[in-house]
């Protein structure tokens, strides 16, 4: 089925809508929460959810240290580390602005690249996307400016991307094909809920009273945007290919930025939405690749990003 077809449109609709959203339930989350708190109860939830989606498709945990110790380090970076950096961000940061900054991932998958050798795809346009992508942000968060975005929060949000790049490339080399992938995004966010509970203590303040409107957030956030969400990936992959699902990825930025205005009145001046366009522009570049023997990696619950991808 091609990418233009109307039903496929429509997967593709509803995946972007449930992970592009998934920005705001932050937000909204951390009204009484505070981000390590998020992150445990969403990472418990979407476990949950894989744990029985896993049991109804036949597909088992998977047992022996080697891959409990393969998973436990992808947990940390593909979900413990970048859900509660993301947590962290947005306590300062607009929800908008979160989203873009998720889909700068390639760019820093395209940087550790070229750093430990693997990435041989290198061609003009593909460095100037990320010297392009690494504009817009500046661009975004002006640190020249008094008035601009820059701080701990930015920091963090960039953390988070960062963090994802390197879990792509570890997961790719460690983790593809190692059983069922429902089971094993299952057993990842089991370690991932673990991890983040261990690092409670150290948690922050809540911002406010816990209200209902957070408890929602967490549940809505927890179940379909961490849960369904990669199942529905899982099966647009399956049965679309891969095109199809990585394409979600560049309509991300645009729903979070949307419902950031629309739901919390988050202002975006001409400075910020230049800069989005920028880093989107810039991604776009370094996902260019001549040769259409690429594959897309299924990362299993991370977060999507623009054609994450390997030769």
């Amino acid at each position: 089925m091609s990418i233009g077809a109307p039903g496929t449109l429509v997967r593709m609709g509803v995946l972007a809508l449930l992970w592009g959203s998934g920005f705001l339930w932050i937000k909204l989350a951390l009204t009484g929460l505070p981000p390590v708190q998020l992150t445990v109860v969403r990472c418990a939830l979407g476990a949950a959810v894989l744990l029985v989606l896993s049991r109804r498709a036949g597909q088992r945990l998977p047992r022996g240290r080697r891959i409990w110790g393969r998973l436990l380090i992808a947990a940390f970076f593909c979900n413990a580390l970048p859900f509660a950096l993301f947590g962290i961000g947005e306590l300062t940061v607009d929800s908008g602005i979160a989203g873009v900054m998720n889909a700068t991932t390639p760019l820093w998958s395209l940087l550790i690249g070229l750093s430990i050798g693997t990435e041989r795809r290198i061609t003009v346009l593909r460095v100037g996307g990320l010297v392009l992508g690494f504009a817009g942000i500046l661009l975004i968060f002006a640190p020249w400016q008094k008035s601009g975005l820059f701080g701990w929060g930015t920091l963090a949000l960039l953390g988070a991307g960062l963090s994802y790049a390197v879990a792509f490339v570890y997961m790719g080399r460690k983790l593809v094909g190692q059983g069922g992938p429902i089971a094993i995004s299952a057993a990842q966010l089991l370690a991932a809920t673990g991890l983040s509970a261990l690092a409670l203590p150290f948690d922050a303040a809540p911002t406010g009273p816990l209200t209902v409107t957070a408890v929602v957030a967490v549940v809505v956030l927890g179940i379909f945007g961490t849960g369904v969400t990669f199942y529905l990936n899982y099966r647009l992959i399956a049965d679309e290919g891969a095109t199809s699902a990585a394409t979600v990825g560049y309509l991300l930025p645009v729903v979070s930025v949307a419902l950031g205005a629309i739901v919390l009145g988050e202002e975006l001046g001409p400075r910020v939405l230049a800069g989005m366009a920028v880093v989107l522009l810039g991604v776009a570049l370094t996902r260019y690749v001549r040769s259409s023997a690429s594959r897309s990696i299924s990362s299993p619950s991370c977060q999507p990003s623009p054609s994450v991808s390997r030769s």
